[in-house]
């Protein structure tokens, strides 16, 4: 009996929605990008900003995808998964102590007098995200991590996680320009600054508590 047998739907669904979330809470450029807007052309233009992000990320999910079940029946073995998922938690270790030592404010760029269009504003935040393929890195961590590459036979379950990992990605967004909309008044360079090392700090935590899982042969999810 080799791994791929033992997961559900549902794993697929919850895996696919954590991905979502993790890719896109770091407050990169357009992490930066959508609470500028936010504060400063209001809630809506900072959460389509997000979905710009979001439609991009799924881009990349699908491309780190394709890539990565060229593998899938070699880690059917649960000796080679455990390894692949050590390997995972130690990239996104390292992403965590990349995110928690970085500087948001170096993202921030001068806010133009002109709203503009939602199209526009959604325009924009996608190509923002689209010109750093690096994205792709994170995805291999968090593929690697939470075992999600699937041979053929599961595609119908593997299509469920994308759109799982599209509902994480908008999810964050619209939580996120909710708060920054509730605390304008006193959300400011130290607290997008704060907010960055918080996350950072989460990344980490959860990448060594779940590599401690799989060295005593346990799971999270």
């Amino acid at each position: 009996m080799n791994w791929f047998e033992h997961i559900t739907v549902l794993d697929i669904i919850v895996k696919g929605f954590i991905v979502g979330v993790v890719v896109s809470a770091p407050l990169g450029p357009v992490g930066v990008l959508c609470i500028q807007r936010t504060l400063n052309k209001g809630r809506w233009y900072g959460f389509v900003t997000g979905l710009g992000a979001a439609l991009s990320d799924i881009i990349y999910a699908l491309i780190t995808s394709y890539g990565m079940n060229f593998v899938a029946e070699f880690i059917e073995n649960p000796q080679t998964m455990y390894y692949f998922q050590l390997i995972g938690s130690v990239m996104l270790f390292c992403f965590g102590v990349y995110t928690f030592r970085s500087n948001p404010a170096a993202s921030i760029r001068p806010i133009s007098g002109n709203k503009g269009s939602l199209v526009r504003n959604f325009v924009t935040a996608f190509f923002v995200t689209l010109s750093n393929p690096f994205i792709i890195l994170l995805f291999i961590g968090l593929y690697a991590r939470f075992s999600f590459v699937f041979p053929d036979e599961f595609a119908y379950e593997q299509s469920l996680g994308y759109l799982a990992i599209v509902v994480g990605a908008i999810t964050w967004w619209f939580l996120i320009t909710y708060l920054v909309d509730k605390l304008r008044a006193r959300f400011d360079l130290r607290g997008i600054w704060i907010l960055n090392r918080v996350i950072g700090i989460v990344v980490m935590l959860a990448s060594v508590i779940s590599a401690v899982f799989t060295l005593i042969g346990k799971t999270l999810y």
